[in-house]
């Protein structure tokens, strides 16, 4: 019987997550994080048949040196996992219009994945280092390319149009793209076996909420819209990134108060979101203990943070024109039921009661409905994109 085991990575521009999974099943034989590339103390960790382990990769040490040891160290060690690899998986945040669906890496899709790098370009160089990389440690597996953006290409135009001048849309590919797609398509698909629905028949409201977050509303299965547009800074407040803000902030900034295009990128991309609000953090740990504390930062990102996504989710009634469910995950999502009550309270005009013994349960890896009986439903289902980009893989050899 051929193995279903796939090896998925995902690249960051410091970090490179991995795991091994049966791409049928789910089951994960190996997960690990390499991170602080680059820096003095790059080191990875690991888990592999229930045992925790780590290292120092050693200074300087980025993406080569991280695959190199999770070959030859941590894969070594167990022969029979790696003999039984089948595939390949990557996450690629950007695929822009060219990519509808996941690929087998061609000469033509690494020059695909190259062209959008403008879009994510903190994310598709990474993704690309990580391919090519692989490519020479796994030469004889098949690579495939799973795309956030492409489960979002089924967003009608009136939801991804700019209301700029549309040569612009024509000749450079000036849109909203959104991301996350994995995620809010697993969750969405999850969701329609809780509720006991066709996923044809069913409308949800899905939140991936991390240090970066998004909102999309699916309608019978598919994406109508959702709340990350050109770039992953469109939308939600998120940890270090603005989320929307008045495109004129920026002249404001450059030409009144003498910030530089790199300096504005960088602030709103690194230091805005949670950690601009607080001034203390863009972590929501922080943010909820400054919270219970009185912290009037931490306050004030919680409140920002809250109304803001409310509002983003009572604005996805509009394409649904039925909601079956709100949909809580993502680091955020599943474990703060501090933000999950804040919100379904802002959406009292819809009826939604929380159940506080509920939403305390849905923590940690636990799932469920967390609103009263005879309240519209919302509910946290722990993500798991690492089981779509291992499922793509597969069908695609």
């Amino acid at each position: 019987m051929m193995s279903k085991l796939v090896l998925v990575l995902n690249c960051g521009s410091s970090s490179l997550k991995f795991a091994v999974i049966d791409a049928q099943t789910g089951d994960e034989h190996l997960s690990g994080l390499a991170e602080c590339f680059n820096l003095v103390d790059a080191r990875i960790k690991w888990k592999m048949d229930g045992n925790k382990d780590q290292a120092d990769l050693g200074a300087g040490a980025a993406h080569r040196e991280a695959l190199d040891f999770m070959v030859n160290t941590i894969l070594a060690s167990k022969p029979d996992l790696a003999d039984q690899l089948v595939a390949v998986g990557h996450r690629v945040v950007h695929g822009g219009e060219k990519y509808t669906r996941s690929m087998l890496i061609t000469d033509e899709v690494v020059h695909g994945i190259e062209e959008c790098a403008s879009l994510a370009p903190l994310h598709n160089p990474a993704a690309l280092i990580g391919i090519r990389a692989a490519q020479a440690s796994f030469a004889a597996l098949p690579q495939v390319a799973v795309f956030d953006t492409a489960f979002h290409q089924s967003m009608p135009k009136q939801a991804y149009a700019y209301a700029i001048p549309q040569k612009l849309y024509r000749e450079h590919g000036i849109r909203r793209y959104g991301m996350h797609g994995t995620s809010h398509l697993y969750v969405s698909r999850e969701a329609a076996k809780a509720l006991n629905k066709a996923v044809d028949d069913t409308n949800v409201i899905t939140c991936h909420l991390g240090n970066g977050g998004s909102v999309t509303a699916v309608r019978g299965g598919k994406s109508v819209d959702t709340s990350m547009g050109l770039t992953p800074l469109e939308g939600i407040v998120m940890g270090t990134r603005s989320g929307d803000l008045d495109p004129a902030i920026i002249f404001h900034l450059v030409d009144n108060l003498g910030y530089t295009l790199e300096e504005v990128n960088n602030m709103l991309n690194k230091q805005s979101g949670l950690l601009g609000l607080s001034e203390v953090t863009n972590d929501c740990r922080g943010i909820e203990e400054g919270y219970a504390d009185g912290q009037k930062g931490c306050t004030l990102a919680m409140e920002v943070f809250c109304y803001r996504l409310a509002k983003y989710v009572a604005s996805y009634t509009v394409p649904l024109k039925r909601v079956d469910a709100i949909i809580f995950t993502g680091g955020i999502g599943e474990n703060s039921d501090l933000i999950r009550k804040k919100v379904l309270d802002h959406l009292a005009i819809f009826g939604y009661q929380v159940d506080d013994a509920a939403n305390t349960a849905a923590r940690f890896g636990n799932e469920g409905v967390i609103t009263q009986a005879g309240s519209p439903i919302a509910m946290v289902i722990p993500t798991n994109e690492e089981f779509v980009i291992a499922s793509d893989a597969l069908a695609l050899i």
